[in-house]
């Protein structure tokens, strides 16, 4: 794998930390979709090896954000020299990889759905003012992608609590 997070699977492997996946998630791993040039990696682990996880990514120069908002996936920025990845270690089966997965999945096999996605995230871009306008301004159509998943009213409602990034 040839991705700005090979490092971190060769020293996550070094250090015999279980990682289930890496999957390539966020608008980028849909192709055709409208997208900045980032790219979102969920790190999959079980949760007793979320700690083993996290401590390789602060070694190897990320610097841990918390899990801002969103239960069982820690969000980390990453060191100058792997600028251009949203980078996370998410646990496995946890609803946020299921969202993740979800839309990513969704979004591949709907062209039509990938589409009219792209044409909100381009309409809600151009009139926010930061992050914490964009999340909410695609919620509605995130719940449509997810609805179309089959994701059920429960899952749906609890990540529409999720959607909207913690102000710091």
């Amino acid at each position: 794998m040839n991705t700005p997070l090979r490092w971190p699977r060769l020293a996550l492997a070094q250090a015999e930390v279980p990682v289930m996946a890496i999957e390539h998630v966020g608008s980028m791993s849909v192709p055709g979709l409208a997208a900045k040039p980032i790219i979102d990696c969920d790190i999959v682990v079980d949760a007793a090896h979320v700690d083993a996880a996290s401590a390789v990514l602060i070694a190897l120069g990320f610097t841990l954000l918390g899990e801002l908002g969103i239960p069982q996936r820690w969000a980390f920025a990453e060191p100058e020299r792997m600028a251009g990845t949203n980078t996370y270690v998410v646990v496995a089966d946890s609803l946020a990889l299921r969202n993740h997965l979800a839309v990513r999945d969704t979004l591949r096999a709907d062209s039509a759905l990938r589409d009219e996605y792209g044409s909100v995230k381009k309409r809600v871009a151009a009139r926010s003012r930061d992050i914490y306008d964009y999340g909410p301004g695609k919620n509605a159509m995130v719940q449509r992608i997810l609805k179309a998943a089959g994701m059920g009213e429960a899952e749906r409602t609890a990540i529409d609590g999720n959607q909207i990034p913690i102000r710091r």
